[in-house]
């Protein structure tokens, strides 16, 4: 009785495709099981609800992207609305949850993977139907496990003894019956077992998706998935590939531009940004996650650029104060992208305003309004870019990102790939576009090392890596505002695995302090 009230792990692979979770990007709708996954159309119906769960609140809608900007050095909690005040504070069980959202993605990803193989599906699907499902599901379930695997367990080369307690589950078998999914009860795969699935799965999506471009960066293509791979490899600590996937990601056209200059600024403020490789689409007002805890909700309070200011230069408060404005960068942040604030007053409009340096990624922050914080510089990344308030777009991989990943394993002392000069040259393309001067070749050993860091740090904020990237290195976590440091041995850094799942399947370990 015990594992039909708690485990949700076997649960969650009964496939129930419904639709509110279609991709609406297309035309079609999910379908329930009872009559999936028995012709050609319905098999590309369910292709899209594994695309839709990325836009959940627990994955890319939020938690993916805010939280590990709350979990860090980066971010500092407002109070407006109370919200990430558990994350930013580091507290026990405030942390990622995104463990029912992907075990149901996965699911239903291996259940069209198994219609793939079967032969009674009428109408059928062609050879070439197959071969690009194959290739989108399998960079879907590659990225899935990525997500699991580095919030619930520690990162390659980088775990912490006896508090290891492994991976995540593997299942590559999707259910259709309860009873059967109920018999599941998987124990925790090794971390080096769950990265060799997702190289695997990877690699696949590479071969069979081509040099097919026109369905980015919605969907998955080659160019994305090698762009993955580089991303995944480098918390492998595997440098060789992440050069060579990045160097082929980056050089592909049509998926994803690097970006320079103002036109990097207004990429942002596009519907689908330019630099994506792959991104997150909310496309219709059903997927709109809303005022209380939207992307653009949690990072600023700003409701649109236009009339941002009144004639006096204060802030317009009264018709342009949209989102609570929960994480605002903390003054480190700031001071890395050479931004802060001129004038004063403490009222409801304080004539205050942003001062700018070089750096032209600075644009992406404005004073906003700040509700009961006060007004102070936010996050503008998103700001309801589709037209519709708290509804934007998410970058999940972006040009940009490669050369970061590339000039990182140049970089690393040891690495089978190692080149200062090749680092340099990657560091200096981006820095040169963000309107910095290059450094020369006195800059070596880890001042370079640390140099790419922190230029990952000011490219990706507000992105959802740096919390990743911190623990992906096995450093300890700086908490600037408060002065307080996490080590890297503290129990906070992985997630608490959902206790339903450790009260359903004695062969589940928690991971400890929970």
């Amino acid at each position: 009785m015990k594992i039909y009230k708690f485990t949700l792990l076997a649960l969650l692979m009964v496939a129930s495709f419904s639709c509110e979770d279609v991709l609406k990007v297309e035309p079609r709708q999910s379908i329930e099981s009872s009559t999936a996954l028995n012709s050609r159309d319905n098999i590309l119906a369910a292709t899209n609800s594994p695309y839709a769960r990325l836009r959940a609140l627990s994955s890319y809608g939020r938690n993916l992207i805010a939280f590990p900007e709350a979990l860090s050095d980066n971010g500092q909690a407002t109070n407006n609305s109370g919200r990430l005040i558990g994350e930013y504070q580091n507290l026990p069980g405030s942390t990622f949850n995104n463990w029912q959202n992907d075990y149901f993605a996965i699911n239903e990803i291996n259940l069209v993977l198994a219609a793939l193989q079967d032969e009674t599906v009428s109408p059928p699907l062609s050879a070439t139907d197959k071969t690009r499902i194959e290739g989108e599901m399998k960079f879907l379930r590659a990225l899935y496990y990525f997500n699991l695997v580095r919030v619930y367990a520690y990162d390659p080369g980088v775990s912490v003894g006896a508090s290891d307690r492994g991976g995540v589950p593997i299942t590559t078998t999707g259910y259709l019956r309860a009873e059967d999914a109920l018999a599941f009860l998987p124990s925790r795969a090794p971390v080096a077992d769950v990265y060799t699935l997702i190289y695997a799965d990877l690699q696949t999506a590479i071969a069979n998706l081509g040099n097919a471009v026109g369905r980015a960066p919605i969907y998955a293509t080659k160019a994305a998935a090698q762009a993955l791979l580089s991303r995944v490899a480098l918390y492998n600590k595997d440098y060789a590939t992440v050069v060579t996937n990045a160097t082929e990601a980056f050089n592909t056209l049509g998926v994803g531009a690097f970006l320079s200059g103002n036109e990097y600024v207004s990429g942002w403020r596009a519907l689908s940004n330019p630099e994506s490789m792959f991104e997150v689409r909310f496309a219709v007002a059903a997927e709109n996650i809303g005022v209380n805890e939207s992307l653009q909700s949690s990072f600023t309070t700003i409701r649109s650029l236009d009339n941002l200011r009144n004639a006096n230069g204060t802030l317009n408060t009264s018709s342009n104060t949209g989102g609570w404005g929960d994480l605002r960068p903390n003054a480190q942040l700031r001071g890395l992208l050479g931004v802060t604030t001129a004038g004063s007053g403490t009222g409801a409009n304080p004539p205050i305003a942003i001062v700018r340096g070089a750096d032209i990624r600075g644009s992406l922050y404005e004073v906003g309004p700040g509700r009961g914080a006060g007004a102070g510089i936010e996050c503008i990344k998103f700001l309801g870019k589709t037209g519709t308030l708290y509804m934007d777009n998410v970058p999940v991989i972006r040009k940009s990102e490669m050369l970061l990943n590339r000039a990182e394993a140049y970089a690393t002392a040891g690495s089978p790939v190692f080149d200062e000069d090749l680092a340099r040259a990657d560091l200096n393309q981006l820095l040169v576009a963000r309107g910095l001067a290059a450094v020369d070749d006195t800059l070596v050993g880890s001042d370079l090392y640390e140099a790419i860091l922190a230029q990952r740090r000011i490219e990706l904020a507000f992105e959802g890596h740096r919390w990743f990237d911190l623990k992906r290195l096995g450093r300890d976590i700086p908490k600037p505002v408060t002065g307080g440091l996490i080590a890297y041995t503290d129990f906070r850094l992985l997630a608490n695995i959902p206790t339903r799942e450790i009260d359903g399947n004695a062969n589940l370990e928690q991971n400890p302090g929970y």
